[in-house]
């Protein structure tokens, strides 16, 4: 289960073991949203406490997890690529990539 939040970058903090009436207690919560919390009689019932407190969270804000391409500047035109490289294209460059010419004002 741990793994599952690391593939989400998300973070358990689990805190001290705790005894109550003599029956063992687990507690945890996200670190990146330490309101969803969870709690049980092992660790697996902890983490399966806070997948569930997560996956509730996401619905009832209606945020998709997207699984999304790394980008690359493979991804990008040249002149997109010098957009995000530089913030703007220069005045009167001109690029000769595979016998098509980008211009840029």
């Amino acid at each position: 289960m741990e793994e599952q939040f690391a593939a989400r970058n998300l973070n358990v903090v689990e805190l001290p073991i705790e005894w109550i009436d003599g029956v063992i207690c687990y507690r945890g919560f996200i670190r990146e949203l330490p309101f969803l919390t969870g709690e049980g009689q092992s660790k697996a019932q902890m983490y399966r406490q806070l997948l569930e407190a997560y996956q509730e969270y996401l619905e009832s804000h209606h945020i998709a997890e997207e699984k999304t391409e790394e980008m690359t500047s493979s991804l990008l035109s040249v002149e997109d690529l010098l957009k995000y490289y530089d913030g703007e294209t220069f005045d009167g460059f001109a690029y000769d990539f595979s016998n098509q010419s980008v211009d840029s004002d």
